[in-house]
């Protein structure tokens, strides 16, 4: 009797997964939707360790800051997975975070409630954009060249800071920056953690950047440098950053800049990693349409929006989600998985808690290198094309800026188009936020 009833249950479980997911038409099982949303998981869950390290540099509290990272990423990859049926997770994006805490809060002075807003506001845009359906003709309208410039800018920017943190490279009166103590135990471990991450990435590891984290950690407990606080404990209160963001102050002209690079960049990130993650999967068209668009475009804005609330940097698809795919993850149950190993993470903040800088540092000089191998994309034999990737990627490092890397590049791809006599190459969406950019240059930043 009693096989009889497990047997009942069983069927029924299974029925609702068909009913919820569509296994079989997807081509898989219950049981490979699991195994890809661990692997998933695995690959990214790096995030809530290097997020609230990145975001204490803004003044933010590490313990909160985790927790809510596990929140927004649990909670918004179990909707994308009800809500859209695709296997792909979201997660506090890396970029935009070091941008928040180490451009806007740390190097222009706004508090990190001021710039928690304009990451709110970005994504209030962002959601009015997809709610308008207007996300998908922006990307269709700004040029290859630029959206790779950003990528590759913004990586170049990332990559810097993991430099500086780990000690690599510090500042100098002279030569403006130079190399650091090399000998010294940050710099060690944050070069010991980068070749870890790269080499087992290399070798098909997919939990790589986990692994480096790990060992680093460990590594600085050995010598003393990490205090150990154990591994499970109930979860920090969210008291600190939750709704604490500055919505009023953030509204002011002199931070319209940063609101639309934080709107731009994740339309380009989550737009990329959705339509490449499906590609992948082999649920997009060559057209790069999926099925469910556009639940999954709105998943992924509200997420933006609520982490912003919550007190997190900006939600993005995970490109990450892509080694779930590599083992069979077809459907949203592989997101489910994820998001409910990000809420079941919210008891082990001690562990996060004892991630170094220099722990996490590796991390971003390796997703530097990813971002900027998208410069191979560049036409570099057609300087109108060569130019406006090349000043983007530049000029977001050098002047410690996403901002003004898009707004070089934007008018240097109309000066470029228009001086060559190929003016008819530049699309009005182009033209109107180079424009834009130099009415910010002129009226704003003048004054």
């Amino acid at each position: 009797m009693n096989q009889q009833h497990q047997a009942a249950s069983q069927a029924a479980g299974q029925g609702l997964l068909e009913r919820l997911f569509a296994l079989k038409g997807h081509g898989t099982t219950a049981r490979t939707e699991v195994i890809a949303g661990i692997t998933t998981f695995l690959t990214m869950v790096y995030i809530v360790f290097v997020n609230p390290q990145i975001l204490s540099a803004a003044g933010m509290d590490t313990q909160a800051v985790f927790v809510t990272t596990c929140l927004i990423a649990g909670i918004g990859s179990i909707l994308m997975g009800l809500l859209a049926n695709l296997p792909i997770a979201l997660a506090p994006a890396m970029g935009l975070n070091a941008f928040f805490a180490f451009v806007v809060v740390a190097g222009m002075g706004y508090s990190w409630q001021i710039g928690m807003g304009t990451i709110f506001w970005g994504a209030m845009g962002l959601l009015i954009l997809t709610l308008l359906r207007v996300r998908y003709w922006l990307i269709a309208n700004i040029p290859l060249t630029l959206r790779v410039g950003i990528t590759a800018g913004i990586g170049l920017l990332i990559a810097l800071l993991g430099l500086h943190n780990a000690g690599i490279v510090v500042a100098s009166p002279a030569t403006m920056v130079t190399v650091g103590d090399l000998t010294s135990l940050p710099c060690l471990l944050g070069l010991l953690g980068f070749f870890l991450i790269c080499i087992f990435s290399a070798r098909g590891v997919h939990s790589a950047v986990l692994i480096a984290i790990v060992v680093t950690t460990t590594l600085g407990w050995l010598f003393g440098d990490v205090t150990f606080k154990g591994f499970v404990s109930m979860p920090p209160s969210i008291e600190p950053v939750f709704g604490q963001l500055d919505l009023m102050g953030s509204l002011d002209i002199s931070l319209a800049g940063i609101i639309f690079s934080f709107m731009l960049v994740n339309l380009f990130d989550s737009s990329g990693t959705l339509i490449g993650v499906t590609n992948r999967a082999k649920l997009a068209d060559d057209k790069g349409h999926f099925p469910r668009m556009k639940q999954a475009l709105l998943v992924d804005s509200v997420s933006s929006v609520g982490g912003a609330f919550m007190g997190t940097s900006s939600v993005t698809a995970f490109i990450e989600s892509s080694s779930g795919v590599a083992v069979g993850g077809r459907t949203g149950l592989t997101a489910i998985v994820v998001g409910l190993l990000f809420l079941l993470a919210i008891f082990f903040s001690p562990v996060a808690a004892m991630v170094p800088a220099y722990a996490a540092a590796g991390a971003l000089i390796y997703v530097g290198v990813l971002m900027c191998s998208e410069l191979t994309r560049v036409k570099w034999e057609d300087l109108t094309e060569a130019v406006p990737a090349f000043m983007t990627a530049v000029m977001m490092p050098f002047s410690f800026s996403i901002t003004e890397g898009i707004a070089i590049g934007f008018i240097s791809y109309c000066v470029m188009k228009a001086g060559t006599g190929r003016w008819r190459e530049i699309n009005p969406c182009v033209l109107v936020v180079a424009l834009l950019f130099v009415l910010k240059f002129v009226w704003v930043d003048s004054h």
